[in-house]
């Protein structure tokens, strides 16, 4: 069956700006046949006429964490409650409205909302001490709990920190209710795992998968899979008779152990999921590691010390991250690694220079994520060793951007996130939100890639304007060099013949308009594989009297 879709402005994301625009375009089955003018179109099944509206090739969020995505959707959203009052009185509000609940869970709440940017146990248990309280850090490297949480985890003075991690603690050395990088993933998501049924994944993937599709998000790369989401997900698919309405690549989540062998053993593992028969809809591609924490935490490993004078080290020091990088190398997995501050860039690059020296020349695209605070030098050094530049320009927003300034408080400030140095070095430039550390919305997204405001507080001022990109550029990121970062780029993230039809149109043209309707604009229809998979419901049409 082949459809025309005539009379839009068709956003083609080609490289080639002379390309870069269709008025109409054809889908055979789940494939694009056509692309050109809406009288050249190809005899069809069946004619839809656009109307003048923007289609775009569907977003892939090239950075997300799917089940934490889908399960904070459910929990006391803290990310614009600007006040430890505020905040309090969100905790209290939920525990009235659900009393039977055996525990409270919420996330996004920031550093510069907390009074000296250090929050305690005993500020949860002022309004909720009967059941634990876990409260994820807007980046989610950081887990505020209460006094219950700390003893339903077997927490107390005499508990390590673990490798990579910390348990903040007091003067007198008892913890205070803060859980910093690892000491987070391994007591308090480690028991939220245990606790958490299948049913609850589930309803957490089917949460995540609306909501990507609601906003014109056709592809996701997961970028902390375990067996847990490999579980939910092959269910959904299940549920679905073998598809899913999204398509899924993930990352396999490596985690440093302090042994050799162990570590050895879960690059082993991807490797195992990796080699099974490829489906476009549910695919391990790589792996994940996270060489260090995040600037707004003083966690993000620096060359230079923060403003308060500390000095964080690596998660995964070089001697260490070296044998898991090239053993991933070696066995054709792709390499994601986590790294916010210029001296885990540095060490990630290192790695990947190993292992192309012990493995020889061969076609490989690894990547680093984020790249908040690169040095000057970074972006040429992944354009020659081929590295993509994975970052999110929803991290950059004004209005949670002046913590992130403070922890460093000198000249790096005014390199933060800066976008425009890995295009003019050549290295593949790949946006997404990295939800649920930042909001999902693929519009928003963009909005702040091509203004550097805010969408959270469109009040704001602009936060170092010289980096946005045109509107184009950010997009072509977003949607082109996503899909591409995974090794999508021959088959997907393009409206162009032979590509698959997948792709989002929306109410309103950003380009005409101006950045601004981005705020305001709705995806009205996405489709993958040639198939409607969400549509926006549609106001009735106001009756005539009689």
């Amino acid at each position: 069956m082949i459809t025309n879709y005539v009379n839009g402005r068709v956003f083609t994301a080609d490289p080639d700006p002379e390309n870069a625009w269709a008025e109409a375009f054809a889908v055979q089955g789940d494939v694009i046949a056509f692309v050109g003018d809406s009288a050249q179109a190809p005899e069809a099944d069946e004619t839809v006429d656009l109307e003048g509206r923007l289609v775009l090739p569907g977003f892939t969020d090239a950075h997300t964490h799917l089940l934490m995505m889908g399960a904070a959707l459910g929990q006391v959203h803290l990310t614009d409650a600007r006040s430890l009052d505020e905040i309090q009185s969100r905790l209290r509000a939920a525990r009235e409205q659900d009393p039977d609940a055996a525990v409270l869970r919420g996330r996004g709440w920031l550093f510069d909302s907390i009074p000296g940017g250090a929050p305690t146990a005993a500020m949860i248990d002022a309004v909720v001490s009967d059941i634990p309280v876990y409260l994820d850090a807007n980046d989610y490297h950081s887990c505020w709990v209460n006094r219950a949480a700390l003893t339903e985890l077997g927490i107390t003075r005499d508990t390590p920190d673990p490798i990579g991690g910390e348990i903040a603690r007091d003067a007198d050395g008892e913890p205070t209710g803060m859980l910093l990088e690892t000491a987070a993933v391994q007591f308090a998501w480690a028991h939220r795992d245990a606790s958490t049924t299948d049913a609850d994944r589930d309803a957490a993937v089917e949460r995540a998968i609306d909501a990507y599709l609601a906003t014109g998000v056709t592809g996701v790369v997961d970028m902390a899979f375990d067996e847990f989401g490999l579980a939910a997900f092959e269910r959904a698919r299940e549920r679905r008779g073998g598809e899913l309405p999204i398509r899924v690549a993930a990352h396999w989540l490596i985690e440093n152990t302090g042994d050799d062998a162990r570590n050895l053993a879960q690059v082993a593992r991807a490797a195992e999921l990796a080699a099974r028969p490829s489906s476009p809809w549910l695919r391990v591609v790589g792996i994940k590691l996270i060489l260090d924490g995040v600037i707004d935490a003083c966690t993000a490993a620096m060359r230079h010390p923060y403003a308060d004078g500390s000095h964080a080290g690596p998660i995964w020091p070089l001697a260490q991250l070296a044998p898991v990088v090239a053993a991933a190398d070696a066995a054709g997995l792709q390499v994601a690694q986590h790294a916010i501050g210029d001296l885990a860039s540095d060490i990630a690059l290192d790695a990947i220079e190993h292992a192309i020296a012990l493995n020889g020349p061969r076609d490989r695209r690894h990547r680093i994520e984020h790249l908040e605070y690169a040095a000057p030098e970074t972006a040429a050094r992944m354009a020659a060793l081929g590295v993509t530049a994975s970052m999110q320009p929803v991290h950059s927003d004004p209005a949670i951007f002046a913590n992130w300034a403070a922890m460093l408080g000198d000249e790096r400030v005014e390199r933060a996130f800066a976008w425009p140095e890995y295009e003019e070095a050549g290295a593949l430039l790949a946006f997404s939100t990295d939800a649920p550390t930042a909001p999902h919305s693929s519009l928003a997204n963009m909005y702040i890639a091509a203004t550097r405001a805010s969408a959270l507080d469109p009040g704001l001022p602009a936060t170092h304007p010289q980096y946005a990109l045109p509107l184009s550029r950010a997009i072509g990121h977003a949607t082109r060099d996503a899909a591409a970062s995974v090794g999508d780029g021959e088959w997907r993230g393009r409206i162009a013949p032979g590509f698959a039809a997948d792709f989002a149109v929306l109410d309103s043209d950003p380009f005409t308009a101006g950045a601004d309707a981005l705020l305001e604009a709705q995806v009205m229809e996405t489709i993958v594989a040639g198939r409607t998979r969400f549509a926006a419901a549609v106001e009735p049409a106001p009756s005539s009297g009689r």
